[in-house]
Parts: C-alpha cells; sequence; structure tokens
C-alpha cells in the first residue's frame, strides 16, 4: 500500500513525458533532418496544416480572407510556432482550383510530440476561434493528432467490468473474485506510476502507458487468479489450515507464476535487440507493469488470503454446483477425446491455425494516416478537406534536404526542382527556399497517392534509386529525402530487415528456459512451434481486419497498412502470454509424471486441473484485450485485437486441443532427456520436490480410474 501510495504521489508530482522518437540512425529520412537541423534550425520541427474552405463564396473574398489572416497573425504568435506561411503568399500554391480550399503551414519549433499537448491545444483553439458559418477551419499534422489521442480510460472500465463477471462465475465467490482483481489494480498502479516517471528519463512513444496498462491488467488478473485457485484446492485438501494452504499455493503456483513473470519480460525485452530507440519504451514499460503486478501477486495476495483465508477456500454457491462437473465430467471426457483421437485433433488444431494466418502473407507494413481516423476529430476533416482540394498527396508531403556544392548555386536546385516535376506520381513542387547560410535548400514534393498507399512508397524508391543520384553526379549536390512520411516508410523497412533477429533471439531465450525447467528436449520445440503458429494465426486476423478491411461495415475499420512495430510488439507480447499457459499447463503435467505418473495418465490429470483455470484466465486476457478495440485509438485497437484473438487461440486451440494430442502421440518419450545435459544444466524446480506429498485432493484423482483413456 505504501509503495502505491508514494507511486501515485509521485506520478501526480512529476507528470509523464512520452515523446514518439522515430530516430534512425543510417536512413535518408533521418540525414535530411539533420541536414536541415543544421541550415534550418527554425524550420526543422514538424509541420502542421491549418486547412480552411470557405462555405459561401471563394476564400479570396475580403470578409474570408481578413478572417484568415488575422487568425494565421495569432496562431504565429503561439509560443513554438516559428512560421506560418498564409496561403495567400505569392507561389505558395496553397488554394484550390474553384478558391474554396486552402491550407496554411505550421512550422514548429520541435517535432510534434516534443511539444506538450497544452501547447498544441492552444494552436487548435487559436485556429477553430475564427470558425463561422461562412468559414470551416479544421487542422492536421502530427502535433495535432498528438494532442487528439483518444483516452481509454472507457475501454479499461469496460475490460475490469468484463473481467469480474468472468471472476465471479468462474469462483462463485464475490470475496474470491475480488483478490485477484485488488492485487492486479494494487500492482498495476504501482507500475503506472513508475512508468509515468521511467517516461521523463527514456523516450517512450505515446502508446506506452496504454499498452503496460493492457499487459498488466491482463497478466496481473491471471497470476493472482492462478495462485487463488491453487489456495482453494489445498485449503479444502487439508481440512482448512489457512497458513498451509498458502504456503502450499505460493511453492507451487506461486514457482510457475515467478517463472511465468520472467518469460514475459525476457520476451518484451527482447524487443531490444533490434537496436531501435523507439522500441525501448514500449519494452520498459510493459516489463515494469508486468513485474509490479507479478511483485503484488507474491506479496500482497498472500497477505490478503491470511486475512480472509476462510472465507475464499470455501466453495461458493455457483462453484459448488458447477465445480465438479467441470473439474471430473467435462474435462474427463475432453482429454479422453482427445488421447483417443490424437491424429485428427492435432490435424484439426493445425488447420484451423494456418488458415487463420493465411492472410500474413499479404502483410504490409507502414503507417496509417489521417484518413483512418474517426471522422470526428479535426485531423481527419482536415485530411478530406485537403484530399477534395488537391489530391490525396498533399496530407504527406515529402521533403528533399539538398546541400549545395556551393553557397547559393540555384543550378542545382532549378534542376531538381524539373527532374522532380517530370517523375511520374508527383503532383506538385514547391519552390525552393534557401538556408541563411545559403549551403541548404529544401524543396517540397506532394505525391498523388496519399501518405499510406504503397504507390507513396514506391515513389519515395524511384526518387531515391533514380531521380536523385543522377542529379548528384551531374551537379555536386547531395539531396536526402525526408519529412514525416518518408520516416514512416525508412521505419517500416528498418523494421521488417531486422524481424528474424528479433523472433530468433526470443524463441531460443525462451527455449533454454524450458529446457532447464523441464529436463525434456521436446518440450522447448513444442512451445516455440505453437507459440509462432498462434502468432501467425491472430496476426492474421489483424491483417484480415485492419488492412484488408474484412467486416468494416460492422467494425467501422478502414483498411490500411500495419503499424510497422506491430508484429515486433505482439510477438513480443503473445510469445511471453502463450509462455504463461504453457508453463502452467506443462508444469501440473511434469508434475505427476515425476511423481510416478504415466505419460497419458500425466497428461489427461495436468489438463483436468489446469483446464478450467487456465480457459478462466485467458477469458479474463480476452474480456480485457478486446475491451480496448473499443478505445478509438487505431494503434491500440490493433493491439487490443491482436492480443485477444492471440489468447482466445493458444488457450482454446493449442492448450485444450493441439498440445494433449502431441503429447498422447509423443508419449514417453517427450520427457526424454541426456544424462549428461541433466548434470551440465542447472536447476530450476517450479514445482516441489519430489518427496513431498501431494494434496490429498489430487492423491483421490490420480487413483481414480482412467475410463475411456487407452
Amino acid at each position: 500500500m505504501l509503495v502505491l501510495v508514494a507511486a501515485v504521489a509521485v506520478w501526480n508530482g512529476a507528470g509523464s513525458r512520452y515523446v514518439n522518437d522515430y530516430h534512425l540512425s543510417n536512413t535518408g529520412s533521418q540525414r535530411a533532418r539533420d541536414l536541415l537541423q543544421q541550415g534550418f534550425p527554425q524550420q526543422a520541427g514538424d509541420r502542421d496544416q491549418i486547412v480552411v474552405r470557405a462555405r459561401a463564396g471563394t476564400l479570396l473574398s475580403p470578409p474570408v480572407r481578413r478572417r484568415v489572416e488575422s487568425m494565421l497573425r495569432q496562431v504565429a504568435a503561439l509560443p513554438h510556432v516559428t512560421s506560418v506561411t498564409s496561403p495567400y503568399a505569392p507561389g505558395a500554391g496553397a488554394i484550390s482550383r474553384d478558391r474554396t480550399i486552402g491550407f496554411a503551414s505550421a512550422v514548429l519549433a520541435k517535432t510534434g510530440n516534443a511539444v506538450d499537448d497544452a501547447t498544441t491545444r492552444r494552436l487548435i483553439s487559436t485556429a477553430e476561434a475564427a470558425r463561422s458559418p461562412a468559414l470551416q477551419v479544421e487542422l492536421g499534422g502530427p502535433a495535432i493528432e498528438q494532442a487528439q489521442r483518444t483516452a481509454i480510460g472507457s475501454s479499461m472500465i469496460i475490460g475490469l467490468g468484463a473481467a469480474v463477471v468472468v471472476l465471479l462465475l468462474s469462483f462463485g465467490s464475490l470475496l474470491a473474485m475480488g483478490l485477484p482483481i485488488v492485487t492486479a489494480l494494487f500492482g498495476l498502479g504501482s507500475g503506472i506510476g513508475l512508468v509515468a516517471l521511467v517516461s521523463r528519463v527514456i523516450a517512450m512513444p505515446d502508446f506506452s502507458g496504454e499498452l503496460a496498462l493492457m499487459i498488466g491488467l491482463g497478466v496481473g488478473v491471471d497470476y493472482a487468479l492462478f495462485i487463488v485457485t491453487r489456495y482453494r484446492e489445498a485449503y479444502r485438501a487439508n481440512g482448512g489450515h489457512v497458513g498451509d494452504a498458502v504456503a502450499v499455493a505460493m511453492n507451487t503456483a506461486g514457482r510457475a507464476v515467478i517463472f511465468a513473470g520472467i518469460t514475459v519480460v525476457i520476451s518484451l525485452m527482447g524487443m531490444c535487440v533490434l537496436g531501435l530507440a523507439f522500441l525501448y519504451g514500449p519494452a520498459i514499460a510493459s516489463s515494469l507493469a508486468v513485474l509490479l503486478v507479478l511483485a503484488a501477486s507474491l506479496t500482497l495476495l498472500p497477505a490478503l488470503l491470511g486475512f480472509a483465508g476462510h472465507r475464499i477456500g470455501r466453495r461458493g454457491r455457483l462453484s459448488r454446483r458447477t465445480g465438479a462437473r467441470l473439474d471430473g465430467g467435462a474435462w474427463g471426457w475432453w482429454i479422453g477425446w482427445i488421447q483417443r483421437r490424437p491424429w485428427l485433433a492435432a490435424a484439426a488444431a493445425t488447420g484451423l491455425l494456418l488458415l487463420l494466418a493465411s492472410p500474413v502473407l499479404g502483410l504490409r507494413l507502414g503507417n496509417t494516416d489521417a484518413g483512418n481516423d474517426p471522422s470526428s476529430q479535426t485531423p481527419r476533416r482536415a485530411y478530406d478537406l485537403l484530399a477534395e482540394g488537391f489530391g490525396r498527396g498533399f496530407n504527406g508531403p515529402l521533403l528533399l534536404v539538398a546541400r549545395l556544392p556551393r553557397h547559393g548555386d540555384t543550378t542545382a536546385l532549378d534542376r531538381l526542382a524539373v527532374a522532380l516535376r517530370g517523375t511520374p506520381d508527383v503532383a506538385a513542387v514547391t519552390p525552393p527556399r534557401l538556408s541563411p547560410g545559403g549551403d541548404v535548400a529544401t524543396i517540397s514534393a506532394f505525391p498523388v497517392s496519399s501518405p499510406q498507399s504503397s504507390e507513396t512508397e514506391t515513389l519515395v524508391s524511384r526518387l531515391r534509386a533514380e531521380v536523385i543520384p543522377p542529379l548528384e553526379r551531374a551537379t555536386g549536390a547531395t539531396v536526402f529525402v525526408g519529412g514525416f512520411t518518408a520516416s514512416q516508410i525508412d521505419f517500416a523497412h528498418v523494421i521488417a530487415s531486422k524481424l528474424w533477429i528479433f523472433f530468433l533471439a526470443v524463441i531460443m531465450l525462451s527455449a533454454l528456459l524450458l529446457l532447464v525447467v523441464f529436463r525434456s528436449l521436446l518440450i522447448p520445440l513444442q512451445a516455440a512451434v505453437m507459440n509462432v503458429l498462434s502468432i501467425a494465426a491472430s496476426l492474421g486476423v489483424v491483417v484480415a481486419v485492419f488492412q484488408l478491411g474484412w467486416g468494416g461495415s460492422l467494425t467501422g475499420v478502414e483498411g490500411g497498412p500495419i503499424q510497422a512495430f506491430l508484429p515486433v510488439m505482439v510477438f513480443a507480447i503473445v510469445f511471453g502470454l502463450s509462455m504463461d499457459y504453457e508453463v502452467f499447463l506443462v508444469s501440473r503435467i511434469h508434475e505427476a509424471w515425476v511423481h510416478g505418473s504415466s505419460a497419458s495418465e500425466a497428461v489427461r490429470l495436468g489438463l483436468m486441473r489446469t483446464g478450467r483455470v487456465v480457459t478462466a484466465a485467458a477469458a479474463v486476457m480476452v474480456v480485457v484485450f478486446a475491451s480496448f478495440i473499443l478505445s478509438g485509438d487505431r494503434t491500440i485497437a490493433l493491439f487490443g485485437l491482436g492480443l485477444a484473438s492471440a489468447v482466445l487461440l493458444d488457450a482454446v486451440v493449442i492448450r485444450c486441443v493441439l498440445l494433449p494430442a502431441v503429447l498422447e502421440l509423443l508419449g514417453r518419450s517427450t520427457w526424454w532427456f541426456p544424462a549428461w545435459l541433466d548434470r551440465v544444466l542447472p536447476r530450476l524446480a517450479i514445482e516441489p520436490p519430489e518427496e513431498e506429498e501431494l494434496p490429498a485432493l489430487e492423491l483421490e484423482e490420480r487413483e481414480r480410474p482412467l475410463a475411456g483413456v487407452r
């Protein structure tokens, strides 16, 4: 409680500072940004647009023009606004052919995410004050998008409410339901406070806090759920002794929870091997949230069980009605069916996962533009106005920055402008601008296609490979293609080129941990293959909905590229969460195996003991993650759908069908391990030592006839 109070106090006092840092060394867009900083230090920030539309008449009518120019003067006087280019400026080319739509470019002193939201909101309010029945004013650009991000508080409340319902159905007791929720909230509150503090030291993207909240809430409830479930088993088995039951729960489920938390953190921190500063923040934030909810499960939860252990240990009314049927009937029948038809079950589960994963073959990484935002937000309306008046490419201009061979050498600039105007898919080119020193110049080129279009990506590649090199050789100038759109394209390319390094690192580290813990060669291999299958299937669902637009009429989602960092982060998060279920299920199977059960009997007992709690834990995670689909933020909705579908597929298709079927087919070979390797590797036990007796409930289960199991 003291930790929580301190974390919240620090959070309120210091606040947070989230910054989307897309800094990428050795890329064209970063070199353009560095050169721009040298030649135009006051023009190196983001460019935002103020789009105006005359509702009656044209923008050239005196009353409308006076209103627009007055508003632009007020915007230019705001802090962090270094310049404003009026649509009425000579040669600006910022008024549409029908004279009804125009735009002004506002240049900020810093990149949009480095400017605090209060400053940006003041810019928005100053511009929107000029709205009238005769004039529409909308704003777009990186800083505006940042300030317009939707809060996800309502999504969290929905997720918590759904988790409460699932836990109540699982435990049949209000008090037993409340413990996992309280434990998760204590750990999560402390974790988010710490994340906010760390965000002032380490650059974190704007969605880091929401991502940490989503993951921390899901795993926090799950970890507490596993411990409370094991406590209730031990309490009923020992005749109602609270202290002994807590000790048994922490010595079994507590060990598994520690190991599961470590694997999640390893998977999340694996993002750091890519060497991309943008991913350090989400990795650290999510890891801190997991560690704090893990700490709450290992400290606060046992203490609370000490206070309310007798009431928690007794079955609730709903639990008394359903518990025996679920544990002894339904799950026993299900595993018996799987073990009689292992080939059929394995083939059906694998086929379903491969079918769902098939859309991944068409995955296109990129960054969505404001055209995917809700129409209620001003960036979307500004986007639509620019597209209507000038074409979609005006929403994502390319900024070409040139270092001239000689001061004031306009010949090279003129040749570059001519070459750009003659390039296919370039709609317009602005006049060159010279720096005060005369050695750096900029030219803006507007594509025909939208910023998120593959045609724009092709145009950037053509400029860098075909148009610019001959000009550089002929003139001696050095030209880089930059701007927000080009930086997003570079970011996607860099991540795509390093994905295999990250995947390999995470898989190998997790497999090594499983190898040490379970002393089996096949368990790590099985876990790696099945986890990759579930992740590929979940990404296939995301691609189908958010890229291909399947079901768009129902979901309201417009098709567009998938954020470049999504596969990396979904892989890291889902691989860690999948390892949770792998550990919880396989640890119970391994526990039965080392205590003398046959391979088939161990699989049956392991699934019977964990099936109900794993599905309940998965249901909690699914409803929590799925609630974030309603957040209104496309990035968070992508994560919500990806994580919810991955957990659902992992818990239902893999843990309840594919895993028991494969282990049944492998038989005793599942636990084969070379003696020399057993002597070399350290021992990390996640179950009690073999000499400890099993609780009476488990002994009773072992002695129960294996009806229907061959």
